[in-house]
């Protein structure tokens, strides 16, 4: 077993609890990116079944009348750009997953 320091036990407790806390946000921005994929795909599938050649899109604080094919291409590039945000968040939670999983460790290895 390694002994290490005061110091650098210290150092590896903040580095536990600074992974954890990007992992947290990170948790709550891939939630709210999810729930925008929701709200997206949902508003996509209402625009699919409208016998409308029109549809209103909130913008500000004002609502604007678009043509559906306009506002099915603007909400699937949304979709797409969110669905690949989503990627890249999961790609990092990963990352500092594995990371928290190796810091655990190592304190373990301390507390013994």
């Amino acid at each position: 077993m390694i002994k290490l320091n005061e110091e650098q036990t210290k150092e590896i407790v903040g580095q536990f609890q600074q992974y954890q806390q990007q992992l947290q946000a990170i948790l709550i921005q891939k939630e709210t990116m999810q729930m925008q994929l929701m709200e997206i795909t949902k508003a996509l599938e209402e625009l699919e079944t409208t016998k409308n050649d029109k549809a209103y899109k909130i913008t500000g604080q004002i609502m604007v009348i678009k043509p559906v094919e306009e506002l099915k291409k603007e909400l699937g590039e949304t979709k797409e750009v969110i669905e690949v945000r989503i990627g890249s968040l999961e790609k990092t939670e990963e990352k500092v997953t594995g990371r928290l999983k190796e810091l655990e460790t190592e304190l373990r290895k301390l507390v013994k």
